[in-house]
């Protein structure tokens, strides 16, 4: 290394004042990605005296570059890299140069960690993607580039390294950078440059050396200089994800989270998304003190004007460009799984500060990938949700767009994904905030609003426990309305049979129905078989807090048979019904419901008596 470099990388006068790229470098396993930013590093003064001996002595220790120091030992700092001469973790380096800082992200090339390159992809701005010109683009080198394109990456250098093993052959590097163009015009990059390189001599990295006299291009740090930072975060509408309801005292409530793009003033007006609520910003908190304003970037806590129901995961948006309400979407999947994907194993999404139960329909593989989805590969896909979220597009605004799916049995990360587009619904469409809240409601009604699911076999006593409860509540002048399953299956659901899907909608429906009354200070009573786990679930997500009580009707399939009040286990034996709860399809009972109901220890009467009681202990009705 000459002194002019080193000495042109120290003599800064305000590195504040350069602005910052943040690129990640990718390809296959043994391309030399370490090597590249150990060189970086080295060739821009960035390597500190004891650094300097440190390398020199590993180089000795662990090198594979003969006498010369080994650059890849710069980044491979576990033990395990160093013995095996890979990259396993994601390292993040910083380096400079007189015209830009750099933060870049070293990513493994082994297929085995591609999930540790898609996270390293993650809030870059380019990627250096190397290929070995020894072996040419491969196939590492193409899913590399698909999933640096899904995650938004709209700038990529192929930096075709090792030139110095083929002679430093021009025709080489033409075939590969003319290769590599074919394939990137599928892609949705917006520059496509290519350098050739030796990372381990050194040419055309930072200096250009005399050994490739035909390639009139730039070198590598040129071409990183002058790519374009592209941060639209402050152009994009305001959007501020609920991380955290504060409330330290009854005297205060404020909702922590970061700016993720726009900006906001005291005494603007937001809407809660997806709730569509209105309120007034009065206060924007920080640890300084009050603010006047916030913008992208900045972590503050919000006070609220008006009492509004804001919770963890909600979106705070101004009125005139705030973010779809959606329950549908379609979506690109990176499956990081070793599981493949298959359609009867429960996931959840965690999008924006939201996480809930999602349903993933594979609609077709992209290129690359085979019929299902296994460990890399990426697919299209439609994602269904047990209640609206807030939504943008990723290509919209990353940080709404962004989510991962989590295997609800392991809690292990299994995907991650970008959101295209909302369906079933158009994107203007957004729910209008109630007039009267449900809390005045809860006044002038003396009590809360909320819903008693009843659930259990058929003929577990459901229906006769709600009518019971019915009178008994009525009887003390709370507001109530019995929703049962055979009364919904003659009307709003008399379009549904009893597909495994059927019943899924059915349930659904009925908790949207219930939610309706819930939300006017109403009690519903509902009885339904509902026979999934997931789908019972996903209602009470749908509820207000403190607003849904699980009450599972305890009765033995013996005794249910014994009663057969309406015939339907003798017609079920008879073979008239093929898909009776029970019978010829399974029940999943609650897990861990607000209450068990043995109906073989007592009656109706005194099962209503103990939903009362329940009903006195959480304050929703007041005690007789």
């Amino acid at each position: 290394m000459d002194g002019e470099v080193v000495a042109l990388s120290r003599v800064i006068p305000d590195p504040a004042a350069r602005d910052h790229l943040r690129f990640l470098t990718c390809g296959s396993v043994d391309d030399g990605k370490s090597t590249l930013i150990g060189r970086l590093l080295y060739d821009t003064g960035q390597v500190a005296d004891d650094q300097l001996a440190a390398l020199e002595r590993d180089s000795r220790r662990f090198g594979a570059a003969g006498d010369d120091l080994d650059f890849a030992l710069l980044l491979d700092g576990l033990e395990a890299e160093r013995e095996q001469g890979i990259t396993i973790d994601v390292a993040h380096r910083y380096f400079s140069t007189a015209r830009r800082n750099f933060i870049v992200a070293d990513t493994p090339g082994h297929e085995q960690y591609t999930r540790n390159m898609a996270t390293g992809a993650s809030g870059c701005d380019a990627a250096v993607i190397l290929v070995d010109a020894t072996r040419g683009l491969t196939a590492q080198t193409e899913r590399h580039s698909r999933i640096v394109s899904l995650f938004g990456i709209r700038h990529v250098i192929l930096a075709v390294n090792k030139i110095d093993l083929v002679d430093y052959d021009p025709s080489v590097f033409d075939a590969l950078a003319s290769g590599y163009a074919a394939f990137a015009a599928g892609l949705a990059f917006r520059s496509v440059a290519a350098v050739p390189i030796s990372a381990r001599q050194g040419d055309n990295v930072v200096r250009r050396g005399p050994r490739l006299p035909w390639f009139g291009g730039p070198t590598l740090i040129d071409a990183l200089e002058g790519l374009p930072v592209e941060d639209n975060r402050l152009s994009r509408p305001f959007r501020f994800l609920v991380q955290y309801v504060n409330r330290p005292d009854h005297a205060f409530r404020g909702y922590a989270g970061t700016v993720a793009s726009g900006r906001l003033r005291a005494g603007d007006q937001v809407v809660v998304s997806p709730s569509g609520k209105a309120a007034t910003v009065s206060r924007i908190v920080t640890w300084e003190g009050d603010r006047t304003s916030a913008e992208a970037g900045d972590a503050v806590t919000l006070v609220l004007k008006e009492e509004v129901d804001v919770a963890r995961g909600d979106v705070l948006a101004l009125p005139h460009a705030r973010p779809a309400s959606v329950e549908r979407f379609s979506a690109s999947l990176l499956w990081m799984d070793d599981r493949p994907f298959t359609r009867d194993r429960a996931y959840r999404i965690r999008i924006g500060g939201r996480t809930a139960p999602v349903r993933v329909q594979l609609t077709e593989p992209e290129a690359g990938a085979a019929a299902g989805l296994d460990l890399n590969e990426i697919a299209a896909a439609e994602l269904t949700l047990s209640s609206p979220i807030a939504f943008d597009p990723f290509a919209d605004d990353p940080a709404m767009g962004g989510f991962v799916l989590i295997d609800r049995e392991t809690g292990a990360v299994a995907a991650a994904g970008v959101a295209r587009a909302a369906l079933g619904q158009a994107g203007h469409i957004y729910p209008t905030a109630e007039a009267v809240s449900r809390r005045d409601r809860s006044r002038l009604n003396g009590h809360e609003g909320g819903a008693i699911w009843l659930t259990g076999l058929p003929g577990s006593g459901k229906s006769t426990i709600a009518t019971a409860l019915e009178l008994k509540l009525h009887a003390r002048g709370i507001r109530t309305v019995l929703l049962d399953g055979d009364n919904l299956r003659h009307g709003l659901n008399r379009d549904l049979g009893f597909s495994p899907e059927d019943r899924a909608e059915n349930v659904r429906r009925a908790g949207e129905v219930a939610r309706l009354f819930v939300e006017g200070g109403v009690i519903s009573l509902c009885a339904f078989v509902s026979p999934g786990i997931a789908a019972r679930q996903a209602v009470r997500e749908r509820m207000p807090p403190n607003g849904f009580l699980e009450v599972f009707v305890d009765a033995p399939l013996g005794a249910c048979r014994a009663r057969d009040p309406k015939g339907l286990y003798a017609r079920a034996d008879a073979g008239g019904i093929a898909d009776l709860t029970g019978v010829g399809s399974p029940y999943e009972p609650p897990s861990d419901p607000d209450l068990v109901l043995d109906t073989l220890a007592f009656g109706p009467e005194t099962a209503a008596d103990r939903i009362i009681a329940l009903l006195e202990s959480r304050r929703w009705i007041p005690a007789a």
